[in-house]
């Protein structure tokens, strides 16, 4: 694990891993951050809708333009490690 932003090939990365079914532990440890992480990056690309597993919907897209939003808001911080 390491302390960095998700960049959008990860977020697309996730969005795949979520569509085959992973698990947020699968998907935390294929992307190389922490449990906590995956949850707060699904909630921002969270679609309100059911995919096709039954699950909550997960938007690599949306998430990208929620970060942006947020970013350009508050300022582009510099990583912690």
């Amino acid at each position: 694990m390491s302390c960095r932003y998700i960049t959008f090939d990860d977020r697309k990365k996730f969005e795949e891993l979520y569509a085959a079914n992973a698990s947020f532990n699968e998907i935390a440890t294929a992307l190389g951050v922490h449990l906590a992480t995956v949850y707060r990056e699904f909630e921002r690309g969270n679609t309100g809708l059911l995919d096709k597993n039954g699950r909550s919907g997960y938007n690599a897209e949306q998430a990208q333009k929620a970060i942006q939003q947020s970013i350009k808001r508050r300022g582009h911080r510099k990583a912690c490690c």
